[in-house]
């Protein structure tokens, strides 16, 4: 069965007369008749009765019609797909978060908003490892990253966006947490409450090497494997410090922590967007206009995107990576 019979089989139904139906075709009538007798023959039943002077459909044409006008609607609805795919019109695009994007992330879906409205974006907050891996396999699209990519990357590349600063997070009523900045070396005789290293090897590297800098070895505190765990053991009053982004920091309120700022040139970890390696797409092309320093591109990329976002839950964690 092709559907190109069908096409015909319909187009005669609707027109009872072959000839009719011929025109609408654009194409001959025999050639209308000879498909539509391969049909009958291919499903062994008489779709019309026939005479010189009438063609009406049998009581097996009648049932077979509304199947045949229903194919031929899946025929034309995937090649309408086909077509919003090819222009960009239609998709999803799946994007792996980190915690702190505060303003940007607004921007971004803004943007896309803007700029794509028939593209669904999905937002996916997971641990760095699975993000990566999912970005590898084609799960995600987008990634972005806080520091060096871990593992082997060979079929990704990290395109440089932003410094993220870190602050330092004191008990508030520590004497430390009335200053309005504060040296690494000030947190030498208090302990460090760091997330394990596997979880964001990037993050504990960064801190232990400056604080080496300064001159001291941290004293160790306890791992945790959240960063609100964390936050509620040095709110208790425990003399432990950690460190938080900024962006995090501006938008918490915990009464019993301080968020202190490190005296220049602080401390800071860089973002990257990563991607699969090869050719861009208008989607991607799109996250990077809406990641850089102005608040939107000039002009819209080719695809739609409806800002109907899907928001993944967030992981337990790490101080995000």
């Amino acid at each position: 069965m092709e559907l190109r019979q069908l096409r015909y089989f319909v187009t005669v139904a609707e027109e009872l007369h072959f000839g009719r139906a011929a025109e609408r075709l654009l194409i001959g009538q025999p050639a209308v008749s000879q498909q539509i007798r391969r049909l009958e023959r291919e499903l062994k039943v008489d779709l019309f009765d026939r005479t010189p002077r009438l063609v009406r459909l049998t009581p097996a044409g009648e049932a077979f019609l509304p199947a045949a006008r229903t194919v031929l609607a899946a025929e034309d609805a995937a090649h309408a797909v086909a077509a919003d795919l090819a222009a960009g019109r239609l998709g999803t695009f799946r994007l792996g978060t980190i915690t702190g994007l505060g303003e940007r992330l607004d921007r971004i879906l803004d943007t896309f908003e803007r700029h794509a409205p028939g593209l669904r974006v999905e937002l996916a907050a997971l641990p760095v490892k699975e993000r990566l891996a999912q970005l590898a396999d084609g799960r995600l699209d987008a990634a972005f990253v806080r520091g060096a990519i871990p593992g082997d990357s060979a079929e990704l590349r990290q395109l440089p966006l932003w410094q993220d600063d870190l602050v330092a997070a004191v008990p508030a009523r520590h004497p430390l947490a009335e200053g309005a900045e504060l040296s690494l070396r000030d947190l030498a005789e208090l302990p460090l409450r760091l997330t394990e290293r596997r979880n964001h090897p990037t993050l504990v590297d960064l801190v232990l090497n400056a604080c080496h800098t300064s001159g001291f070895e941290p004293i160790p505190g306890p791992t945790s494997g959240n960063l609100q765990d964390t936050l509620a053991a040095i709110g208790a009053g425990t003399p432990m410090w950690t460190v938080v982004y900024a962006t995090n920091a501006r938008i918490m309120r915990i009464p019993r922590v301080a968020f202190v700022p490190f005296a220049p040139p602080g401390l800071r970890l860089p973002v990257a967007l990563v991607v699969r390696q090869g050719p861009g797409t208008p989607g991607l092309d799109l996250l990077r206009a809406a990641c850089a320093p102005t608040a939107a591109p000039k002009t819209a990329p080719a695809p739609a995107i409806a800002a109907t976002t899907s928001t993944m839950p967030p992981t337990s964690g790490d101080q995000d990576s």
